[in-house]
Order: structure tokens, then C-alpha cells, then sequence
């Protein structure tokens, strides 16, 4: 186990939290991480998150709406934070965004802001 704790993030936007099943929720968060997994695969902190799989570390938080969602995308891309926006089709709906894995200290500043999903 490496001395620094990983931690995968993920963003779920609020006003769907609040109106969506919950199963729905799921499944959104479930895309995003299958996805941002996949780009990702060959990081070196996926590879190592993935090698202790029974030790892995989310965080699941909610964004007020979908524009602080979209606007935390775009901070998160500014910053050349890896991650994945996904957008629920056909409704073109930002439901939520998945971080790859990152060292906690290296990405909760962007995360500060938002509160666990509830």
C-alpha cells in the first residue's frame, strides 16, 4: 500500500439528486466512474488504485445545479485535473463528473466547496 492515500471524487449534480430515483443517481455516478476508469487506465494512480481494490476511497458530493457542475468541469480542465462530465443523452443533461484517482491533497481544493451528497 503506497504511503499516500488515494481518493476518487465524484460530483453529482444536486437538482437532479433531488428529483431523480435514486437508482438513476446511481447508475449516472456508475457511467461516469466506468468511464473516466477506462480513459485513464493506464495512470499511474488508477493502476495503483485499482491494485488494492478492497481498500478503495470515494467521495460522493453535490453540485447546487448543473452550472456549477459545468463550471467545475471547466476549472477542473483549466487545471488539468483529469475527469469525465457525463452528459445523460438524449436530454443533454450534465449529470454528474467523475475524477480519476488523485492523492487527496492534490484535488480537494477544487472539492472544498461542494458538500457530500445527502
Amino acid at each position: 500500500m503506497a504511503a499516500t492515500k488515494l481518493v476518487q471524487y465524484v460530483v453529482v449534480n444536486g437538482e437532479i439528486a433531488k428529483s431523480w430515483p435514486k437508482g438513476a443517481i446511481i447508475a449516472q455516478c456508475c457511467h461516469a466512474v466506468a468511464a473516466v476508469s477506462h480513459l485513464y487506465a493506464s495512470d499511474p494512480d488508477t493502476q495503483e488504485y485499482f491494485n488494492d481494490l478492497d481498500n478503495m476511497h470515494k467521495v460522493v458530493l453535490e453540485a447546487p445545479d448543473a452550472a456549477k457542475l459545468v463550471g467545475l468541469g471547466e476549472v477542473l480542465r483549466q487545471n488539468d485535473v483529469k475527469h469525465k462530465v457525463w452528459i445523460e443523452q438524449p436530454e443533454n443533461l450534465p449529470t454528474c463528473i467523475a475524477l480519476k484517482p488523485y492523492p487527496k491533497e492534490t484535488v480537494q481544493k477544487y472539492m472544498k466547496k461542494f458538500k457530500l451528497l445527502s
